[in-house]
This record gives C-alpha cells, sequence and structure tokens, in this order.
C-alpha cells in the first residue's frame, strides 16, 4: 500500500512517500480502506519524537474509511461499515486525566496517512452521515480537543462570552462553532484580515487583529472563558482579558511551552488555570451527537493525494490556512 511515512532523518527531511506492507487486523482489530485523512499540527511534532534509527513510521491521527476485514471476536464493526478513525487510544471513560496507557493514534503506532489501517474494534466509529469523506476523515481529533477544553473543562453555558486567540486553525474552527451552537458570545483573534472575516462568517461575534491593543479592542469588556493554544506569545494576552473568577484552558504551546506569569494579577483575580489534552471515546460521541445536531463540519482549506505531502506538510507549516488540510486515498 503507498503511504506518507517517516524514517533515517530527525524532523521533516525523514517524510517519504512509498510503499509499506498492508497490515493485517488481530484480534479485536478491525481494519480500514482509508478514504481520506486529515493532517494536525501534531504531525509537525512526530518526525522530532520519532527517533531516526526506530522502524518506519506510517504519521497521521484522523481518517476515514471503510472496514474492509475483521479479526476474531469482532462483534459491533463488521466489513463495508463506513467509520471514521477515533484517534483516542486506551481512554474510553471521561476522566480528569487520560489513563495510563493513554496514546494518540500515529505515535507510537501507525496512523491514518495511508490507504490502510488497523485499529482497535472501539476506534473504529460510524461515520456522521451528514459529512462528506473529506470532511470525516478530518473531524475527529481537533473537533473532541476542542470540545473537551470547551465544556468538560471550561464548563461553558449559554450566555457566557469566550475568547479564542489564534482562533481560526483546526481547533479553533470547532471552537467557534460549538461556542455559538451553546449560545455564547465569541471573540477570536487573528493576525489575518482574511481570517478575521471568515471567522466572523462563521459565527464569531468580534474578530480582534492580534498585532493590536487587545484592550482597546475589547473595550473594557472581560470575558469568562479563554481557550488558549497559542502558547507564550498570547498567554499573558489573553490572561488581562479574563474576569475576575474566570477561567483559562490551556491545550497548546505552537509559540513556545515557557510564560512569566504574575501571581498576585493571578490570585487576586480568583482565576482558574486548566490544562487540556485530546479527550475520551466517550467526550468523542458527545462531540460527534453536539455536532450532527448542530450540522457543524470542518472547513476544508486544502485537499491533497498522499504523493503531494511535501505540498500539503509546506502548508501546514506556513500556518496560513484556515480550517483543515486533507489528504485523499482515491488517487
Amino acid at each position: 500500500m503507498k503511504a506518507v511515512f517517516h524514517e533515517k532523518e530527525q524532523g521533516l527531511k525523514g517524510l517519504h512517500y512509498g510503499d509499506m506492507d498492508v497490515p493485517e487486523p488481530g484480534r479485536g482489530e478491525v481494519r480500514i480502506r482509508l478514504k481520506s485523512a486529515g493532517l494536525n499540527h501534531r504531525d509537525l511534532f512526530v518526525p522530532d519524537r520519532h527517533k531516526p534509527d526506530d522502524p518506519a513510521l506510517i504519521l497521521g491521527s484522523d481518517g476515514a474509511g471503510t472496514v474492509d476485514a475483521v479479526g476474531e471476536g469482532v462483534g459491533n464493526v463488521k466489513a463495508g461499515d463506513p467509520v471514521i478513525v477515533n484517534p483516542s487510544l486506551g481512554w474510553q471513560k471521561n476522566s480528569d486525566v487520560p489513563p495510563e496507557g493513554f496514546d494518540i493514534v500515529g505515535l507510537p503506532g501507525h496512523g491514518t496517512f495511508a490507504e490502510y489501517i488497523v485499529v482497535p474494534e472501539e476506534n473504529a466509529v460510524p461515520k456522521p452521515e451528514y459529512l462528506t469523506w473529506e470532511e470525516a476523515g478530518s473531524f475527529a481529533l481537533s473537533a473532541m480537543t476542542a470540545y473537551r477544553a470547551l465544556f468538560t473543562r471550561a464548563g461553558l453555558k449559554e450566555g457566557m462570552s469566550v475568547l479564542i486567540p489564534g482562533g481560526t486553525g483546526g481547533a479553533g474552527i470547532y471552537l467557534i462553532q460549538f461556542a455559538k451552537a451553546k449560545g455564547a458570545t465569541v471573540y477570536i483573534t487573528s493576525r489575518s484580515e482574511e481570517k478575521r472575516k471568515k471567522a466572523l462568517e462563521l459565527g464569531a461575534d468580534f474578530a480582534i487583529d492580534s498585532e493590536a491593543d487587545w484592550d482597546d479592542a475589547m473595550d473594557g469588556k472581560k470575558v469568562d472563558v479563554v481557550i488558549e493554544s497559542v502558547g507564550a506569545a498570547t498567554f499573558n494576552k489573553a490572561l488581562d482579558q479574563l474576569g475576575r473568577g474566570g477561567t483559562l484552558v490551556a491545550f497548546g504551546a505552537s509559540t513556545g511551552d515557557t510564560v512569566e506569569l504574575n501571581l498576585r494579577k493571578f490570585f487576586y483575580g480568583q482565576f482558574n488555570l486548566l490544562g487540556s489534552t485530546m479527550a475520551s471515546t466517550e467526550e468523542l460521541h458527545q462531540m460527534l451527537e453536539f455536532s450532527e445536531h448542530h450540522q457543524i463540519r470542518p472547513i476544508i482549506d486544502q485537499a491533497h493525494p498522499l504523493s503531494g505531502y511535501k505540498e500539503a506538510f509546506n502548508y501546514l507549516e506556513s500556518a496560513d490556512m484556515m480550517g483543515k488540510i486533507a489528504f485523499t486515498m482515491d488517487e
């Protein structure tokens, strides 16, 4: 089968497109013939974490296709079923933290940037009928991350307000749609005027230039919730817009892991600082039900064949996209 995999060289230089063996499902596993897969920022980090001396690793955490083979003992999934890949391995029920042994599809095991993938039976989830194949293959990881951060962790409710710095990336698109569907007031920031306009079209109430003075742009208003995934570049600016007793949830750090924090301002503000990572299978099903009810879908910015992986990864690295980048396997 054709696949995009990493081997021999550290970083993105170690990415290759070529042939890999078609995997066989073991007991309790299913094999999916993939039709599409979605890129995530995680796919930029995996080539740095996967050691060059390790066996070749197929990247990718999101995907959708049809089941074409099942292993012994599989009872709830059958050949021909249209499914999406649940990227959360070993985290079934919602909990404060993932259990020991939790992993994500695409490291340490093979991922979705291939014509076939084998996953545990519970990680083959029925494809929402209202989504196209491209949309379904680019949906789960970012959407379930956004859902947990916004609802499980931040506890967003109708009538509350939320600020989403950099709110036009993969997870940001879902955060806007989820928050608006819940009846919240949504503020986003972006450097791009075009992306700010698109965010307003998606339902954001206010779109702020990331380079502007946020205090002036917010006109003295404070928010109940901040969802922070940018990292050091925006963390303190976002915290300054949080109202007393408000909650900041962080799930990413694309501009740096380390921030300085004014502790006195923090404890006088009675703020809550929470971390979040991915989500459980239980939350995935809640997210899919919520999304179908409100007809929430990803924005596909670009689609590439697997053989066009260099262009896809270059575009992902540029951070110019509005929404998701997809691979399509029917070349």
